[in-house]
């Protein structure tokens, strides 16, 4: 370039800004999605299954860190159930099988084979 030539500077266009719709139309709640309401896992209590198997499985299954899965089996024992997880239908239903397809309690001390007691109940939605 020589010394004399000019640059030309970019020009940024200013955008433009339509004026509010003062009267927007309300979205038809037929065409809104539905929120989902949510689910609970609900564990309870039985007289074989060991403490170490329910935090166990609280931990594993329903991802609740040691102290958590330890008061929540404490709920499970001493007032008969415990709302465990929460969340959507499909997840809860994924949960609950999960915690049934856990596998024996050998910490019992007879191998205990049967499942924990957990149904999913729906929660009061907002």
């Amino acid at each position: 370039m020589s010394e004399n030539a000019t640059v030309a500077e970019p020009t940024i266009d200013e955008p433009i800004v339509a004026p509010r719709d003062k009267k927007r139309k309300k979205t038809d709640s037929r065409t809104r999605p539905k929120k989902q309401p949510p689910y609970s896992v609900v564990v309870y209590n039985d007289e074989r299954h060991t403490w170490l198997y329910v935090i166990g499985v609280l931990q594993r299954i329903c991802g609740h860190p040691r102290e958590q899965a330890y008061q929540l089996t404490s709920q499970i024992h001493y007032a008969g159930q415990a709302h465990v997880w929460s969340g959507t239908l499909e997840l809860a239903e994924l949960k609950r099988d999960q915690i049934r397809g856990f596998g024996t309690d050998f910490y019992a001390p007879r191998p205990v084979e049967f499942t924990l007691g957990v149904t999913i109940e729906p929660l009061p939605s907002d």
